[in-house]
C-alpha cells in the first residue's frame, strides 16, 4: 500500500445501523410509543362508549379494534426494541410479548383478588374494619358449615366417580369395536353448557305429588310399582348425590377421553411380555397401565376438584341451593348480590380461593418435575 495516499473511509457493514440510536432517543421511544398507544387506544375507547351505532356495525368495528390494536401494539413495542443494542434487546425483547398478558392478567385477576381480599376484612357494608371475624363466622354459621360440608362432598364422590368412570370407560372403548360410538356418546354432554344440563335433569327428576309423574326417573319408578319421590329435596343431605350425578354425566366423557389418549400410547410390546409372563389382564392394569399414565391420572383428577370445588350452576339451576345443598360458590352469590353482605361474601370467595391454590400448586409442582417449566 502507497503510505502517501490515505486510506479510505470504512464503509459500515451491510445491515447494521451507521450508528447506535442515543440514550436519550431511546427513552424518549421506551416511553413515548406505550403512552401513545394508550392514548389512541383510549381514544378509540371514549369514542365506542359514546357513538351510536348499529349494533353490528358497533360488533364489526369492536372485533376490528381489538384485533388491529393488539397486532400495532406489540409491532410497535417491538420496534422499539429493535432499536436496543443486541445484548439488551435478548433481554428486554421476550418482555414485550409477555408483558402485556401479564398487565391484563393482573388487572383482572390480581386487582380484584387484592380487592376481594380487602373487603373481607370489613363489615357487611365495607365501613368497619372487623379483622378475622367474618373468617370466624365462615367456620360457626350453620349455613356457611353446610356449604363447606357439601362442598367436600362434591370433591369426594365427584372427582372419584369422574375418574373411575372415565378411565373404566377408556379401557373398555378401547377394546371394543364400537369404540368410536361409544366415546362420542359418552363425550356428547361436555358440548352443552352446565344451565343446560341443569334443565335437562330438572325435567328427569321432576316430581308432582298425586299427579302423574312427567319426570323421567319418577316415571320409571312408577312404571314397577314403586313410590314418586322429590329427588332433589328428600333424603337431606344425600339429595346432593343426585346433583352430583349431574357432574358426573358431563365430565366422565373429558376424563375418558384424556385416558384413552394416555392409554394408546402404552408401548404394545410392553403389554404383551406381560401377557407372556403369565401376568392377568387386573394385574396388568395395576402393575403397568396405572404406573404408566400416572400423570395423567393426576392431571385430570385436580381439573375435575377445581371444577367440584368452583360448582354453581347445577345447583342453582336446580334447586337454588334449598334443602341443603348450598356450596361455597352459591352462598357467596346469596351473600354479595342478594343480601349485599359483602364481608361475608368477599370472605367466602376467598376460602374459595385458598382451596384451589393447594390443588394448583400441586398440578405445577407435577408439571415441573415431569420438564414442562
Amino acid at each position: 500500500m502507497n503510505p502517501d495516499i490515505p486510506n479510505p473511509p470504512k464503509e459500515p457493514a451491510a445491515g447494521n445501523p451507521p450508528s447506535a440510536p442515543s440514550f436519550g432517543r431511546l427513552l424518549l421511544l421506551t416511553l413515548g410509543v406505550p403512552l401513545l398507544n394508550g392514548a389512541v387506544n383510549y381514544g378509540i375507547f371514549q369514542y365506542f362508549r359514546t357513538a351510536a351505532l348499529h349494533p353490528i356495525l358497533y360488533a364489526l368495528l369492536a372485533v376490528l379494534w381489538g384485533v388491529a390494536g393488539i397486532y400495532l401494539l406489540f409491532l410497535s413495542l417491538n420496534w422499539v426494541v429493535e432499536q436496543y443494542s443486541d445484548r439488551a434487546r435478548q433481554k428486554v425483547q421476550p418482555y414485550v410479548f409477555i408483558g402485556p398478558a401479564v398487565a391484563l392478567l393482573g388487572w383482572l385477576l390480581l386487582l380484584p383478588t387484592l380487592r376481594t381480599l380487602y373487603l373481607s376484612f370489613l363489615d357487611a357494608g365495607s365501613e368497619r374494619f372487623v379483622g378475622l371475624a367474618n373468617y370466624a363466622a365462615v367456620f360457626t354459621n350453620r349455613l356457611l358449615l353446610v356449604a363447606l360440608r357439601n362442598n367436600l362432598l362434591w370433591v369426594a364422590a365427584g372427582t372419584a366417580a369422574c375418574v373411575g368412570l372415565g378411565l373404566l370407560i377408556a379401557i373398555l372403548a378401547d377394546r371394543s369395536s364400537f369404540e368410536r360410538t361409544a366415546k362420542a356418546i359418552v363425550f356428547m354432554p361436555m358440548a352443552i353448557s352446565f344451565v343446560a344440563a341443569g334443565v335437562i335433569w330438572k325435567f328427569i327428576y321432576y316430581y308432582q305429588p298425586e299427579q302423574e309423574q312427567i319426570g323421567l326417573l319418577n316415571a320409571v319408578v312408577v312404571y314397577f310399582g314403586g313410590e314418586p319421590m322429590a329427588w332433589t329435596s328428600m333424603l337431606q343431605p344425600w339429595n346432593n348425590l343426585f346433583l352430583i350425578a349431574i357432574l358426573v354425566w358431563m365430565q366422565t366423557g373429558f376424563a375418558m377421553v384424556i385416558f384413552s389418549a394416555a392409554i394408546k400410547s402404552i408401548p404394545e410390546d410392553l403389554l404383551e411380555a406381560a401377557r407372556v409372563d403369565g401376568a392377568g389382564e387386573v394385574r396388568i392394569f395395576f402393575r403397568i397401565m396405572i404406573p404408566y399414565i400416572s400423570s395423567t391420572l393426576l392431571a385430570v383428577t385436580t381439573t375435575i376438584i377445581v371444577f367440584t370445588l368452583k360448582i354453581f350452576d347445577v345447583v342453582m339451576v336446580m334447586t337454588g341451593g334449598q334443602y341443603d345443598t348450598e356450596v361455597v360458590a352459591t352462598q357467596f352469590y346469596r351473600q354479595f348480590f342478594m343480601y349485599r353482605n359483602f364481608g361475608y361474601g368477599s370472605t367466602l370467595a376467598i376460602v374459595l380461593l385458598i382451596a384451589v391454590i393447594p390443588v394448583l400448586w400441586f398440578n405445577l409442582r407435577q408439571f415441573r418435575k415431569e420438564g414442562g417449566l
